[in-house]
């Protein structure tokens, strides 16, 4: 696929505030829990550019190559993450699928209240805006098709 332009020279004031809001949304937050919603978030957007970029992240912050590769079947494994790791990671899947069911999309409250559990009030903020970054970023990159390791 041949990528559709560079959005960052195309509306630099743009990317300059998602760069922004980005890094405010994950300060405070423990940055393995950052890049593993990022990495969950990506996967689930098909966003191989971001994939790519947090999974190398990860890697040089000392991330284990497991819990990398199994990170897509998270729900299916035991004593891999931590219970605050599965929380962020179950807010991260119903923040990006959006499937509340017949009333309409939703965040499940179930899945909020765990969070909330693991979370205080301030990192749970600092989650939910690391999510909703991630999750703008993989939109534009999908939409523009930016391919591992490419410039935006």
């Amino acid at each position: 696929m041949t990528q559709r332009g560079t959005y960052s020279k195309q509306a630099p004031d743009m990317f300059q505030a998602m760069r922004d809001f980005s890094r405010a949304a994950a300060q405070g937050l423990d940055p393995t829990v950052a890049e593993l919603v990022k990495i969950r978030a990506s996967q689930l957007n098909k966003c191989a550019f971001c994939l790519d970029m947090h999974v190398r992240d990860a890697r040089k912050a000392g991330e284990a190559d497991e819990r990398l590769f199994l990170l897509d079947a998270w729900q299916e494994t035991d004593g891999v993450y931590t219970a605050r790791e599965r929380a962020a990671l179950g807010l991260t899947e119903a923040m990006t699928l959006l499937t509340g069911g017949p009333a309409g999309s939703f965040v499940p409250d179930a899945v909020w209240q765990e969070a909330a559990g693991h979370f205080d009030e301030d990192e749970l903020a600092r989650l939910v805006g690391t999510i909703t970054a991630i999750n703008a970023w993989n939109r534009l990159n999908v939409a523009y098709r930016v391919a591992p390791g490419r410039l935006v």
